[in-house]
């Protein structure tokens, strides 16, 4: 049975409570099928919103880039942050302009970030970002080196303060409009996968890996 997280201030649904949801599974699930998130904080008393790659171990979510990166620098101070995932799974066209919408799932994140210091884990994080993107990719590839490792900053948000919103199904109308002779219904959007292109500098006779070749 999965567990259900607890519901705070500020992961309590305001609007359309209905369509939330605290069940880790359906959050992981989420997490999972996205590639980026969008990371936002306060700097300089300025809201700042950035989007960024991101990877799930466990129940962490996983942020990196350059030491250099002014996100970073401020979020390994453990100031409040707020993630946001989201993915886009139709257009609903209703019969009003007013009631149009879309389908899609959402996260949002509540926390505070740590830095990952330790040697092994920053590498066990940075290769849970290259399969976040494509899996078993990590194998195929050279790690980063050391001067690399030293360039790159890892932090670490805990997946505690946390909820999902899911909108599914047909328009939603109000009901004279149902007798309206308008076309209404859903246009199902999602990501697809077309043929691998390979880099222009890429030796002859390498052939295109598993990871690729078998990209879902």
């Amino acid at each position: 049975m999965s567990e259900l997280l607890q519901v705070t201030e500020r992961t309590t649904l305001k609007r359309a409570p209905r369509r939330g949801s605290f069940d880790r599974e359906t959050i992981y699930r989420i997490l999972d099928e996205a590639f980026v998130c969008h990371v936002g904080f306060t700097i300089d008393q300025r809201p700042v919103v950035i989007p960024t790659a991101y990877a799930r171990v466990g129940d962490d979510l996983l942020i990196h880039g350059s030491t250099v990166s002014r996100m970073l620098i401020t979020l390994a101070m453990e100031v409040d942050v707020c993630v946001t995932v989201t993915l886009i799974d139709g257009l609903v066209l209703a019969r009003s302009a007013f009631d149009h919408s879309l389908n899609y799932r959402s996260v949002m994140i509540f926390g505070k970030a740590k830095v990952l210091i330790d040697r092994q884990e920053k590498l066990a994080a940075l290769r849970a970002f290259t399969e976040q993107i494509i899996p078993r990719r990590w194998d195929e590839v050279r790690p980063p080196n050391v001067q690399e490792l030293k360039a790159t900053t890892v932090l670490v948000l805990p997946l505690q303060e946390v909820s999902a919103k899911i909108r599914t199904g047909a328009p939603i109308d109000n009901e004279q409009d149902y007798e309206l002779d308008i076309w209404a219904g859903v246009i199902p959007l999602k990501l697809s996968v077309g043929e691998p292109i390979a880099d222009e500098r890429l030796k002859e006779g390498i052939s295109i890996p598993p990871s690729v070749l078998n990209y879902k």
